[in-house]
């Protein structure tokens, strides 16, 4: 199924964050270059970007020729690296855990996935380039609200 998100460009392949050894996965130059700090983007370098989503790692981007960025190089808070609560998920359309989470308390249910699935089909959706991952965010998305729908449940029956 086409979802819409293009993340055509992207290098194969994924090697290890210097600072965590984790594997990451590749971003295309231009989400970097996007979402880079104007100090941060000074010293980009013309190779392929990984992202490492690896939440105890401060390194967002890593690159071929050795160079790295944090998250005080990114504008935007990168979800992956914060704890859950009120991240942002959809850096398109601005969802977050909060407003899933009150959507769920308020109605019984969220349209969140609906409506981002409406967005993508619209294709209105910049996720290759406004996501930090440099990827659709409708996967991520989704886990958060069998995440915070199991939460909910687990306090209801205590």
């Amino acid at each position: 199924m086409n979802d819409g998100c293009d993340s055509s460009g992207a290098e194969p392949g994924a090697r290890a964050c210097a600072t965590c050894t984790e594997r990451g996965t590749p971003v295309q130059l231009q989400t970097v270059k996007a979402l880079l700090t104007e100090v941060a983007l000074r010293r980009v370098q013309l190779t392929h970007y990984r992202f490492c989503a690896n939440p105890t790692c401060d390194t967002v981007y890593f690159g071929d020729v050795g160079d790295q960025f944090g998250t005080g190089d990114i504008r935007v808070p990168v979800w992956q690296k914060h704890s859950s609560g009120d991240r942002v998920l959809c850096y398109c359309f601005g969802e977050t855990e909060a407003g899933i989470r009150s959507e769920l308390l308020e109605h019984g249910r969220t349209d969140v996935v609906a409506r981002t699935r409406e967005h993508i089909a619209a294709q209105r959706c910049a996720c290759d380039i406004r996501n930090p991952r440099g990827a659709c965010c409708l996967g991520d998305v989704m886990a958060a609200v069998k995440r915070i729908e199991g939460a909910m449940l687990s306090v209801k029956e205590d």
